[in-house]
């Protein structure tokens, strides 16, 4: 059988979109799905991606989302990808203005509003309403990452686990190595800066290796550099540089102890691949 996928990115970070509308979805298993995923998402071989996303409707404003990273693994949410996933539909629909989407993910329902920027069709800006930061215990080998005792870490969950480290310099460090220890997680690393409310951030992300950008990571980051004093404590906005671009990240939005991040979607092409049963 085949169908057609479209590729989009979020600074970078690219996923392939699935319309679950084209055939009846119940005849693929969850097991199946992770196969797919693996082979589409490879970038020698497949059409190459960093996750794949269902598309699913229960309406034309409350849409459902189902992520496999690249690995074929399940991530419960993805802040570039629900802004790519919400691009897929919003560009089905044939819509120029503005629109706002509930989407219901594996970490529950998120707001996502949806801004066409300029005169590019290709690109949206999107907002989505992240949820809560949620502390988290660390990981039981967290020990392997040899992190000095005195280096601040936070372990927070956006729906997703996420360990944040600041460091000196994010381009001195061997994030594979490192990451490859905690692949449980997704293993920011962040310094401050260059603008005083703004910080620099590369990411190895669970199931997926190093990517150009990680919108719950950026998020996680964003929360920890608050609270670290790398923006000043009256900051309610964080810039958040990534190798693929910048995103925003609203603290405290839009209710205390929420965050929102702030973002492109571009879509890229659309693709045909063979779905097997």
């Amino acid at each position: 059988m085949k169908v057609t996928l479209t590729k989009h990115h979020g600074l970078g970070n690219d996923f392939l979109v699935l319309d679950m509308a084209q055939f009846d979805s119940t005849i693929i298993s969850e097991a199946q799905w992770s196969d797919h995923a693996r082979r589409w998402c490879e970038r020698s071989m497949g059409i190459g991606a960093d996750g794949l996303l269902l598309l699913g409707r229960n309406d034309d404003d409350y849409l459902t989302m189902k992520l496999f990273n690249q690995d074929g693994s399940i991530a419960e949410m993805s802040g570039n990808g629900i802004r790519c996933l919400v691009q897929a539909a919003y560009i089905h629909e044939s819509r120029t203005d503005n629109a706002v989407y509930s989407v219901h993910t594996d970490a529950g329902v998120r707001r996502v509003e949806v801004m066409p920027h300029g005169m590019d069709p290709k690109i949206v800006n999107a907002s989505v309403d992240m949820g809560a930061i949620e502390n988290l215990a660390e990981p039981s080998n967290w020990h392997t990452v040899g992190c000095d005792l005195f280096r601040p870490v936070l372990h927070v969950s956006v729906g997703n686990p996420h360990a944040v480290v600041s460091v000196e310099d994010v381009n001195a460090v061997n994030l594979v190595e490192i990451g490859l220890k905690v692949p449980e997680i997704n293993l920011e690393i962040i310094e401050p800066g260059p603008e005083i409310d703004a910080i620099t951030m590369r990411v190895h992300e669970r199931g997926a290796g190093i990517t150009q950008a990680c919108g719950t990571g950026a998020c996680a980051s964003a929360w920890a550099a608050l609270q670290w004093g790398l923006v000043p404590a009256d900051c309610d906005e964080v810039l958040v540089h990534m190798d693929g671009g910048d995103a925003r990240v609203r603290l405290n939005s839009p209710t205390p102890g929420r965050v929102t991040l702030i973002g492109p979607a571009e879509y890229m092409c659309d693709v045909t691949a063979e779905l097997t049963p």
